[in-house]
């Protein structure tokens, strides 16, 4: 297939797109280049024909000639979510659904949003699965289930939507985020031989690889169409759902003298939620997820081990999408719109 994949220059789209092409893809990939200062290993990227562009300025001609489009770029988490509500559903609601709008009149096949587990928000202690009420705490959360809701208005007999909703994403990957909690406790515990956990730990959050999360993509591209239409499923595997404090027992057990602690008085994060992985995992036979948490520690601990990274650097703008929005805006280089101010869009 001729494949677009938004958002092909950041965390989850540098890891994807070679991916892709190994499986025989011809790709194409859309990004505003926002983050090109989060660099952990640039080098390692794989070039590809691109189109330097804002999502929100996306046109129906640039949708024309592919097969499907993968959808990754948006404002990425809870903080820059909450950095200016209005922006997020400007980017991650209105633009979603103005793309696959677009896509849809170009004669786009198959629109894979990227989606999130955090739709379900204060979920309690059941397993949800992707028929449950939606519950999000943050604007985040929010725009995910309208870009979702509209999107699946789309669908017709030549227009195929598919919902991934990821679980909180780990990994390796050469635009590095250590604004994700596997990552982050694996850096603390390795610059500091600590991990302070400010809430009481007891919080539930599902977790997948970031190579995981482009296996299920890669699964839904090429699932007979019966499979995948207009269908949400929930990205992950069902044994990798923990509270933080397992996950910081993992951290301690893998780097060593590492020692875990908890913050004074602290409380539970209202955020918790499990989730099942049933309907992927028995719907999508390619789809065979193959990393664990603690499989994930040890990765993030090999790539960490021999930089000797610091806490300002691993909590600076560099690896914190949060804090390199907020030196950005301070050196002027991005808009209060958070468009970039130092580059012109490059078409193919």
């Amino acid at each position: 297939m001729k494949v677009l994949v938004t958002g092909h220059l950041g965390y989850i789209g540098t890891v994807m797109v070679p991916e892709l092409i190994e499986r025989g893809h011809d790709v194409v990939g859309l990004d505003s280049d926002l983050f090109r200062e989060c660099s952990f290993d640039d080098t390692s990227i794989v070039r590809v024909p691109e189109l330097i562009k804002d999502v929100r300025d996306v046109s129906i001609s640039d949708m024309r000639g592919f097969d499907a489009v993968i959808h990754l770029a948006n404002l990425s988490n809870d903080p820059l979510g909450n950095l200016n509500p209005n922006l997020t559903y400007e980017i991650n609601h209105l633009g979603s659904v103005q793309l696959a709008s677009f896509a849809r009149k170009a004669g786009v096949e198959r629109f894979l949003f990227s989606s999130s587990c955090s739709l379900y928000g204060a979920a309690g202690l059941d397993a949800v699965t992707e028929s449950a009420e939606f519950n999000p705490v943050t604007p985040y959360g929010k725009a995910k289930v309208l870009a979702e809701r509209d999107i699946a208005l789309l669908a017709s007999d030549e227009f195929s939507p598919i919902f991934l909703r990821n679980a909180t994403a780990y990994g390796v990957s050469p635009r590095f985020r250590f604004d994700l909690v596997v990552n982050n406790l694996t850096a603390w515990a390795l610059a500091t031989g600590k991990i302070m956990i400010k809430s009481d730990g007891s919080p539930w959050r599902p977790l997948v690889h970031i190579r995981d999360i482009t296996s299920a993509f890669i699964a839904a591209l090429e699932a007979p169409k019966a499979t995948i239409h207009n269908e949400a499923f929930n990205v992950g595997s069902t044994g990798e759902n923990y509270q933080i404090r397992d996950i910081a027992r993992i951290v301690g057990e893998t780097v060593p003298n590492c020692e875990v602690a908890f913050a004074e008085g602290a409380s539970p994060d209202k955020r918790s939620y499990q989730v099942s992985f049933d309907k992927i995992e028995s719907t999508l036979p390619g789809f065979s997820p193959e990393w664990t948490a603690r499989r994930g520690v040890e990765e993030v601990y090999e790539a960490l081990r021999d930089r000797s990274i610091s806490v300002d650097e691993f909590e600076g703008p560099r690896y914190r999408r949060i804090k390199s929005i907020q030196n950005l805006l301070a050196e002027g280089k991005i808009t209060s719109e958070l468009r970039r101010t130092d580059i012109v869009e490059a078409e193919l």
